[in-house]
């Protein structure tokens, strides 16, 4: 005689969660990813507000004088700028005798010219001493030039990263899933890429290509998938003859619902780390670019192509443009290298739920 056991009064059974939930959760409990996360959403967010022109709109503007100080600073300045001792050389310039009108040979055509000259008068615009941040060489505010700065530099590592997980991805998953001639067709085109130094086969490419944003998130593209195709291939050889594989085979399913709906989600997590260390890389390229002259089109502004103009300004003494590069740079790197490093932590599936 069988004895029915009572389970009315038992605790029902805890619901699965799936990795990236388990991984959410790891994430939050690490502090310094968590907030590392949330600094990078901010970049994203100042990013988002740089391209729909609500803020830095003005970054080409002369609205100061040349090399204008902060704010902080502007009362430093002027004291440095003292006059010269009584009685020591003068610096100023003494302007020359002007022609008479009957010795200068354009004086009667400069005459006619003038009532029609002043028609087009542009009004003098009166340029601030300071600003908040300071400005460069040509009155520039240089809040809102890294500001756009970095709409730039986050769109073209943005979408770098994207279109080189989605080459490497794809090249990757079928090199390892296939394996054989298709294995070999490609990692023969894998190493001919590889065989190339990075940043010859990068300057190359961009000389070629020519400048704009386009054009480097392109050739980003193209030189950095390498490393997504090695990791790919390597999962996809590992799962390709494991039993959900098999039963999907067994079910009549094709080699694409097997490869990217079947093996594809099992190594998604692999991507998103891959995807944060290859955005946090191209954006370094693309400031390399830049500043070499390769970079971002002349109508435009990135970190490299303000990283550009800091050699000038510091032989001078100016130093604030790069300082706000500097900071505004290094803040989003630490924050993504932080954040890729908890995400390898969160999702990875061996690790135990505490």
């Amino acid at each position: 005689m069988t004895t029915l056991h009572n389970t009315a009064g038992a605790p029902p059974a805890a619901p699965s969660r799936s990795l990236w939930a388990l991984g959410w959760q790891r994430l939050k409990r690490d502090r310094i990813g968590f907030v590392s996360l949330w600094v990078v959403v901010a970049f994203m967010l100042l990013a988002a507000a740089g391209w729909l022109n609500l803020a830095g709109r003005g970054w080409n503007d002369e609205i100061a004088a040349s090399y204008a100080p902060p704010t902080l600073l502007l009362e430093q300045f002027r004291q440095q700028e003292t006059p010269p001792a009584a009685g020591g050389p003068s610096t100023a310039i003494v302007p020359t005798e002007r022609l008479k009108p009957s010795e200068d040979p354009i004086h009667d055509w400069l005459e006619a010219a003038r009532p029609h000259a002043a028609q087009y008068a542009v009004p003098e615009v009166k340029k601030v001493a300071s600003l908040t941040f300071g400005a460069d060489q040509r009155g520039r505010d240089i809040l809102d030039k890294v500001i756009k700065g970095t709409a730039t530099s986050l769109l073209v590592g943005f979408f770098g990263a994207l279109l080189s997980i989605l080459i490497g991805t794809s090249l990757g998953a079928m090199a390892g899933y296939f394996g054989r001639k298709v294995d070999d067709f490609l990692m023969w085109f894998y190493s001919v890429f590889t065989s190339v130094p990075d940043m010859l086969l990068l300057l190359a490419f961009a000389a070629v290509a020519g400048r704009g944003i386009a054009t480097v998130i392109l050739v980003l593209s193209l030189t950095s998938w390498t490393g997504t195709f090695r990791l790919v291939r390597a999962e996809f050889i590992k799962n390709r003859s494991r039993e959900y594989v098999q039963a999907a085979d067994a079910i009549g399913a094709s080699h694409s619902r097997r490869m990217f709906i079947h093996i594809l989600p099992n190594v998604s997590h692999l991507l998103l780390v891959q995807f944060s260390l290859l955005m946090v890389g191209l954006i370094k390229y693309e400031v390399i670019l830049s500043f070499l002259g390769f970079g971002v089109d002349v109508r435009q502004v990135s970190w490299g192509s303000m990283l550009a103009e800091v050699p000038e300004e510091l032989l001078q003494g100016y130093w604030w443009q790069l300082a706000m590069v500097v900071l505004f740079m290094s803040t989003l790197v630490t924050a993504f290298s932080m954040l890729t490093d908890a995400l390898r932590d969160a999702l990875d599936p061996r690790a135990a739920v505490k």
